[in-house]
């Protein structure tokens, strides 16, 4: 089982999930990052079966956004310049096991965008959340329709059946 950590989120995958911090590849830090005036990257990129996905973590729940940009279009950025750093990866990775998670990551007949959205807890029933998760998602399926024509938009209390990972906050595994 992997278990990864993405901020103060512990991401734990079932055995049959191949799991990865893309973002911290020597390929996208070294090779890929600076490229074209700087690329992003998602957080994780997950395989199973013939699925990949691309799984980007936004946690607000300490901190509230600051970017004046929206947030579909940011995730949407990312997830097109993970994709042209994996078709890179695939042939000038030096490292071995991320050119190979990179054909592997292609080579899977659907691809899925998930974003985690942790959101701080409000107590007003107008606006119970800071961000609009139907909203992103509205942005995502526009935007990204040619990847994924339904992206999803989960946070650790509501992930889909599907999706084979939990996520336990770094807090209630130390407090333990």
């Amino acid at each position: 089982m992997a278990i990864l950590s993405e901020g103060r989120l512990l991401f734990s995958f079932d055995p049959s999930y191949h799991a990865e911090k893309y973002d911290e590849w020597s390929f996208y830090r070294k090779q890929f990052q600076s490229t074209c005036g700087g690329a992003k990257a998602v957080d994780i990129i997950c395989l199973s079966d013939n699925t990949c996905w691309l799984i980007e973590v936004k946690d607000y729940r300490q901190y509230k956004r600051t970017k004046p940009q929206c947030l579909g279009d940011e995730i949407a950025v990312k997830i097109r310049d993970t994709l042209s750093g994996l078709v890179a990866a695939k042939m000038n990775a030096k490292n071995d096991s991320e050119r190979n998670f990179s054909k592997k990551s292609l080579n899977c007949h659907i691809m899925k965008v998930v974003l985690h959205l942790g959101q701080p807890q409000k107590k007003s029933k107008l606006r119970p959340c800071a961000i609009d998760p139907a909203a992103v998602k509205q942005s995502l399926k526009r935007l990204l329709s040619a990847i994924d024509t339904h992206p999803k938009v989960v946070d650790k209390a509501n992930l889909h059946p599907n999706m084979g990972w939990t996520i336990t906050d770094k807090e209630q595994i130390s407090a333990k």
